[in-house]
């Protein structure tokens, strides 16, 4: 049997860390499905392929090789690209990369395969409601646009990329808009996801809220079965 933490919301919600946090104390399998689509955006990139160009985009996410290692580390077709994929080139093309349908069902089909009877923690857009929609444990993170933005200027600031606040805040706006206006996989709360606003707490305040949801879960499964 296997254990699934599922984690949804928004650009600069903290789901990422929060994942990787939860992922080394439960020692869960962490699949980035961002990553993921960032890998086929940036293999776009490379080889020059445009948005309209929809079937090369198709084929690249049916042949690609993706490889997301316990260190945290992401390989492409065998190469590092854990910096690349995080570039400001990468993030502003992504969204549109990963509405497409077809795109969007490959990656989800690599995703089911690599939690399949694991204990994994999975954060993305869409984990909650199409991908692992029977997981164990549904959260969404959430907190106001401006802190998001906040946090992603100041990621950009230290790694030396150069936006102001206010264009990092558009575009965390205009993110926030396709994502939630996607054909498929679009960004949305589940019915019976727990939500963890996470404007005013610290990342380590955010996995202890987190931590205690999975325990309770964990609890009351015991519970169930001694009842079983």
């Amino acid at each position: 049997m296997s254990f699934i933490v599922a984690i949804d919301g928004p650009a600069g919600s903290g789901k990422g860390t929060v994942a990787k946090k939860i992922a080394q104390k439960y020692n869960l399998i962490n699949i980035d499905t961002g990553a993921m689509y960032r890998c086929i955006a940036l293999k776009a990139l490379d080889e020059k392929i445009n948005l309209e160009e929809k079937e090369k985009l198709i084929d690249i996410s049916k042949q690609v090789k993706i490889e997301l290692k316990e260190n945290g580390k992401v390989l492409l077709d065998d190469i590092d690209v854990t910096s690349r994929i995080r570039t400001q080139e990468v993030s502003s093309i992504v969204s549109q990369v990963s509405s497409i349908k077809e795109v969007r069902l490959n990656m989800v089909k690599l995703q089911r395969e690599m939690a399949e009877g694991k204990n994994a923690i999975m954060e993305g857009r869409d984990i909650t409601t199409y991908v692992f929609p029977n997981a164990n444990v549904k959260i969404y993170l959430d907190a106001s646009v401006e802190e998001r933005a906040k946090r992603r200027y100041k990621e950009m600031q230290e790694k030396g990329i150069s936006m102001t606040y206010e264009e990092v805040l558009e575009s965390i706006k205009q993110r926030d808009e396709n994502d939630k206006h996607k054909e498929i996989g679009s960004l949305m709360i589940a019915e019976d996801a727990t939500v963890v606003d996470t404007t005013n707490y610290t990342i380590d305040e955010v996995v202890d809220k987190v931590s205690q949801i999975i325990e309770n879960t964990i609890e009351t499964k015991k519970g169930n079965s001694k009842c079983e």
